[in-house]
């Protein structure tokens, strides 16, 4: 019984020191929060761009890459014991890597970045 009254009041004093630290934060004049986050999307935008063409579509690419050139084995390791080349899933990799492969080119002007 005297364990869980220490333990209440342990609790009870560190939420009074938590209040007796904390300030009351209130919204600034006009509370426009469209507009901040219009400006921090301008301000960002540009570096996501870069990210984007820099990491994530090189990193696409690398594994659309190996995922075709593995098929492409495979497909042909196929060919060789069924005698029947299944072209399907190497050109549905291949038209995916042209795909990111160009994106960048124009996915900006569809986003409007």
């Amino acid at each position: 019984m005297i364990k869980y009254k220490k333990i209440a009041f342990i609790l009870i004093a560190a939420l009074l020191i938590c209040l007796l630290f904390s300030t009351s934060v209130f919204a600034a004049g006009t509370g426009d929060v469209a507009g901040a986050i219009e400006g921090t999307w301008k301000d960002a935008s540009s570096q996501i761009k870069t990210v984007v063409n820099k990491v994530v579509f090189p990193a696409i690419d690398l594994i659309l890459a190996v995922f075709f050139f593995a098929k492409l084995g495979l497909a042909y390791f196929d060919y060789r014991k069924h005698g029947q080349f299944e072209w399907a899933a190497p050109a549905i990799l291949f038209a995916c890597l042209v795909f990111t492969l160009t994106a960048p080119l124009y996915i900006w002007t569809i986003l409007g970045m």
